[in-house]
């Protein structure tokens, strides 16, 4: 039960040592690229296959034969495959590609599912989670530092029931990981919106004003001179963060900041994927068109020792 309250004490003494009055706090969440190789399928399908299967599961691919690849391939289009309809669609595709990219979430939320379904029901009920994670709070009647603990709690409370679709309160795994990652889902952005503006508002009137802005990202710690970055965020919030230019941020505006409309990597690879595979040109895949094209989806050892033999061509 001790556990919680010593890594949070771990994590601030980190923060507090390795921190730095002129670091950036960066509070916005953007999409992570599907893979950090150049998109350029004249020379070689490495992006795809980083964007199909995830960096670690592409690797893996590398090591099989043409026959077990595509034979791996026509098992992962029964599981994209999500209406069982024998046609994996864009949608279908695009949601296979964010599930391969967060695939560090899901081994994230497994880790933390074990150690919270404590009685191994297949769901996380509040109390549950509230038990594992503040227990301690719970049976001391006066701890130190109580009263902040019992606000994180309220405030993981709330989270949970946003999370607890059908209001339960317990959740299953799916709304688990929106409790516990938040960011990665429509429904839940009000809430991450919400906990950004309560970390930063430190007047409590609802809104973030300049000062609270830049001092939430900046501790100037009596150094008169402040870093070029901080005065470009200072720029930043009076031209494009304050649309109202009444020199708050509202509900909407904190929103538009550290959520922004990325660009979709993930539909305009499944966009690709589709139309460089579609040989009827439905709009839609069967598993034999994937299959035929599996070299555009995933590596083999044939791919892999192509690459290899072009790499010494060039060298």
């Amino acid at each position: 039960m001790e556990l919680r309250p010593l890594v949070m004490c771990f994590a601030l003494c980190v923060v507090y040592a390795t921190s730095k009055p002129t670091e950036k706090k960066e509070r916005v969440h953007h999409d992570e690229p599907l893979s950090n190789r150049d998109h350029v399928d004249m020379e070689n399908f490495d992006y795809d296959h980083e964007a199909f299967l995830g960096q670690e599961e592409a690797k893996t691919f590398d090591q099989l034969t043409p026959e077990e690849s595509k034979e791996r391939l026509g098992m992962l289009v029964e599981r994209i495959d999500d209406d069982k309809d024998g046609y994996v669609t864009v949608e279908e595709m695009k949601k296979w590609i964010k599930h391969a990219q967060k695939k560090w979430i899901y081994d994230d939320v497994d880790r933390q599912w074990k150690s919270h379904d404590l009685n191994g029901d297949d769901v996380v009920s509040w109390e549950e989670y509230k038990n594992a994670t503040y227990g301690y709070i719970l049976d001391d009647p006066d701890p130190d530092d109580g009263f902040s603990y019992r606000q994180m709690m309220a405030r993981d409370e709330r989270r949970f029931k946003m999370a607890d679709q059908d209001n339960d309160l317990k959740a299953n795994k799916e709304e688990f990981t929106a409790f516990l990652h938040p960011e990665e889902y429509d429904h839940m952005k009000d809430i991450v919106v919400l906990e950004t503006m309560e970390d930063i508002d430190k007047n409590a009137d609802g809104l973030i004003d300049l000062d609270e802005y830049i001092g939430d990202m900046y501790n100037q710690e009596g150094d008169a001179s402040e870093p070029e970055w901080v005065k470009t965020e200072r720029e930043q919030f009076t031209e494009f963060r304050d649309k109202n230019k009444d020199g708050k941020m509202d509900k909407e505006e904190t929103r538009d900041w550290i959520l922004p409309s990325d660009y979709d990597h993930a539909d305009a690879e499944a966009k690709h994927l589709v139309y460089e595979s579609d040989v009827d040109k439905d709009g839609r895949l069967t598993k034999a068109e994937i299959v035929d094209k599996y070299d555009l989806f995933v590596g083999s050892q044939a791919t892999d020792f192509g690459e290899a033999l072009t790499r010494h061509d060039e060298f």
